[in-house]
């Protein structure tokens, strides 16, 4: 998942080349929509269990619950703490590998109350969203600091 503008608010997301059946390609391409469900240590192995090629529904296959909201079209996990809701805007090849850019652009947001900060920041660590590197390692985050907005004739100052 990549941050890719903030006006509009634009996220994106790296899928491995479509040799194979990719459902969730397929659903986003078919849909136009598509959402980003951020996940709790607790749910981390069940997470990582939704990768496997399934034929029946990831959903009911690895435990999680599909929610719906007004504003979007694909289901959200009831299980996350943070959730967001996207159009497609995009597609991209990229030529090196034949990976898939998606592009799409936030529509949606919803969160845990605790998360959602006086400045409107999202606190990741008080959400309980975990990340994850390569395709099989799951970390928790540790915020290090917040800074004021980087410019040229001044240094920035811990938030």
């Amino acid at each position: 998942i990549i941050h890719v503008g903030a006006n509009p608010p634009l996220i994106g997301i790296l899928f491995r080349p479509d040799s194979v059946d990719r459902h969730t390609l397929d659903n986003i391409m078919k849909t136009g929509e598509f959402t980003i469900n951020h996940i709790a240590a607790s749910h981390a192995m069940h997470a990582h269990h939704t990768s496997a090629r399934w034929e029946t529904s990831e959903f009911d296959a690895c435990g999680f619950t599909p929610e719906y909201s007004q504003q979007s079209k694909a289901p959200f996990v009831k299980e996350s703490n943070v959730q967001i809701g996207c159009v497609f805007v995009e597609r991209q090849e990229v030529q090196a590998n034949g990976t898939i850019f998606i592009v799409g652009q936030i529509k949606e947001i919803r969160l845990v109350d605790s998360a959602l900060k006086e400045d409107g920041f999202v606190d990741l660590e008080t959400a309980g969203s975990i990340t994850c590197s390569g395709l099989d390692s799951y970390h928790t985050t540790n915020r290090i600091a917040r800074y004021t907005y980087a410019k040229t004739d001044q240094k920035p100052e811990e938030l």
